[in-house]
């Protein structure tokens, strides 16, 4: 449990600006499924119970696991890709996040080492680059000494990679975890937590992740229940000792991202909710307005919007209602008669073609500005990280600008009658993945989900 004396070190400064490099620390487990999402999510609600200054952050391209911290932090969520993203980019957020924070808490992705090709991308990389430590979350179901192995080698892989901590997740006793810290005693390494084995504290999931935190209606009475059983189990304070200062120079947010206008229009809702916090804080810094929309409630992008920004989701779910949504598709027909710029990623992509094929095999008929059809019937897994080339001027920057972006979607293509495509793609490894997306007049969209301009 956090002390009193700590709450107030590490507590609320109302709205004070944190001018040192921001501490960090990083959440990582030697696989996926370890339970690092349950435990970051856990820690950041127990520290807002606790009126800490921390802040989350997650590796590498995501958007659902981020809605969750947000949910469980109350503080916006950044994502930091190492692969995607500039170095300059990266110590931009972390400066920008630490603003008003004592800590950022990073939650991995997959294993430590694990990312694209030669483990670029990785959470290890992304320790490297900021000088974090690891807190390393280890499954211990069905072994007790065998963790130590697991600590000595994932200590040991790489020196570059500092693991300030571990702990134990899935522990069925007492003796169990006595057992645990005598294997780990002679590594050196504080073991931090025990966490029992709780097979309630399981958050549901869909074809992309977890369902979105936004769908969770109990969210808030799990997240203070694992706050709880966290603040019991496992030494919080001196798991924030354990954070350092990011080694990255203080750095300035820019638009990662080009602005696709001076107003922009951002649909935003269960069905649209794909979009990075930094590229709508990047827009601002670059001086755009933002303004935000619900197609689900069948509502208009606002009139005096030069572009509008239809982010990815789960159209899917609700293509029925979008379908019937006559103003918002109107108004989307109206704007791109009047040569607004009209973008969409992945959904949004989905939304502006022709029609859109449910899981039962259903047709439903959209907006109709880009000559695609996409079909969630016929589904194949697009997934990885990309190098996309634009091969128009638009207002994505001018022909031959270059992006790190990922895709990651079921649905697929069934039908293309344009002629004019949006991007150039490679993926991670630099192999040629051939074309992508579509650009009608100002209308432009694609599958891909832009991170970076490089």
């Amino acid at each position: 449990m956090i002390s009193k004396s700590s709450a107030k070190k590490f507590g609320q400064q109302g709205a004070s600006v944190n001018s040192e490099a921001p501490k960090g620390l990083i959440i990582a487990a030697p696989s996926s499924g370890s339970g690092k999402t349950t435990l970051t999510l856990a820690l950041l609600r127990y520290f807002k119970n606790n009126n800490l200054r921390v802040n989350p952050a997650k590796v590498g391209p995501d958007y659902i696991d981020t809605a969750y911290h947000t949910a469980a932090a109350g503080r916006a969520c950044f994502n930091l890709d190492p692969w995607a993203m500039r170095q300059e980019s990266l110590a931009a957020i972390i400066t920008h996040s630490g603003q008003d924070a004592d800590v950022i808490l990073t939650e991995g992705v997959m294993g430590l080492f694990d990312g694209a090709a030669g483990g670029a991308g990785s959470t290890a990389e992304l320790a490297k680059k900021t000088g974090w430590p690891v807190i390393l979350v280890i499954d211990v179901k069905g072994m007790s000494a065998s963790a130590a192995a697991i600590l000595h080698g994932f200590a040991s892989f790489d020196p570059k990679v500092s693991i300030g901590g571990v702990i134990f997740n899935r522990v069925g006793s007492p003796r169990h975890a006595e057992l645990l810290k005598e294997a780990c005693d002679p590594l050196g390494i504080p073991v931090l937590g025990y966490l029992k084995r709780q097979d309630d504290l399981v958050l549901p999931n869909r074809h992309l992740g977890l369902v979105q935190a936004i769908e969770h209606s109990e969210l808030d009475g799990y997240l203070d229940e694992a706050a709880e059983q966290v603040g019991w189990d496992v030494r919080c304070e001196e798991l924030l000792k354990q954070a350092s200062p990011s080694i990255l120079s203080h750095k300035d947010l820019h638009s990662f991202v080009p602005p696709i206008g001076q107003r922009i229009a951002i649909a935003q809702d269960v069905a649209f909710s794909f979009i990075y916090p930094a590229l709508l804080e990047g827009w601002k810094k670059a001086g755009a307005e933002l303004s935000f929309f619900s197609p689900l409630a069948d509502e208009k992008p606002c009139a005096e919007a030069d572009a509008i920004y239809l982010p990815g989701g789960y159209p899917e779910l609700h293509v029925g209602q979008l379908g019937a949504n006559l103003s918002f598709l109107k108004s989307l027909r109206q704007a791109a008669k009047k040569n607004k710029t009209i973008y969409g990623e992945c959904g949004g992509y989905m939304v502006l073609g022709k029609g859109l094929i449910d899981a039962r095999g259903d047709h439903h008929e959209l907006a109709g500005l880009l000559p695609v059809e996409t079909s969630f019937a016929v589904r194949r897994r697009s997934l990885g990280y990309r190098e996309v080339t634009a091969l128009n001027n638009s207002a994505l920057g001018d022909k031959g600008s270059t992006y790190r972006a990922h895709e990651f979607h079921y649905s697929t293509v069934v039908r293309d009658e344009g002629d004019n495509p949006l991007f150039d793609v490679r993926d991670a490894a630099g192999q040629k993945k051939g074309k992508a997306g579509c650009v009608n007049g100002s209308v432009m969209g694609s599958y891909i989900h832009l991170i970076d301009q490089f």
